[in-house]
């Protein structure tokens, strides 16, 4: 993390990652990445953009909600943690990550959310631990 993103990292850091890939696994568990990937293949290359990016800041959320139920059961978060999954969220960014590669970000070509899409979302699932909430149900896309 710290060679490719400049982000040093620490042990929540990691398991950040980890938990966001588990989250896609719920995703598919919920029958949720399957209607997403069924409607991707119906229409067009932006709008399937959005879809992803709704898939990936869900997967966010549901890694936050994993942090938050960790540590109301084991007291697990040092001072700082969540700040450095925060900063991790951002240099993942497809913004960041484009205007650092070319100079520039190009939106509707953005499939995983901007750094602070991911930094909400994440933020969002550890202080509610809500399972219900959904980037599926914000109506507005630009409201993410």
């Amino acid at each position: 993390m710290k060679r490719q993103l400049g982000v040093e990292g620490n042990t929540f850091a990691y398991a950040y990652v980890i938990a966001h890939e588990i989250g896609h696994h719920v995703e598919y568990s919920l029958g949720i990445l399957g209607k997403a990937h069924q409607q991707m293949n119906q229409t067009d290359k932006v709008t399937a953009n959005q879809i992803s990016v709704r898939l990936e800041l869900l997967a966010d959320y549901y890694a936050g909600v994993w942090a938050h139920y960790e540590d109301a059961m084991n007291h697990s978060m040092e001072y700082g943690d969540l700040e450095k999954g925060l900063e991790l969220a951002k240099a993942i960014g497809d913004d960041w990550l484009q205007k650092k590669a070319q100079g520039r970000a190009t939106p509707e070509s953005f499939t995983h959310g901007t750094s602070e899409q991911r930094k909400r979302w994440l933020r969002r699932g550890y202080e509610t631990g809500d399972m219900r909430t959904s980037t599926f149900n914000v109506q507005n896309y630009n409201d993410l």
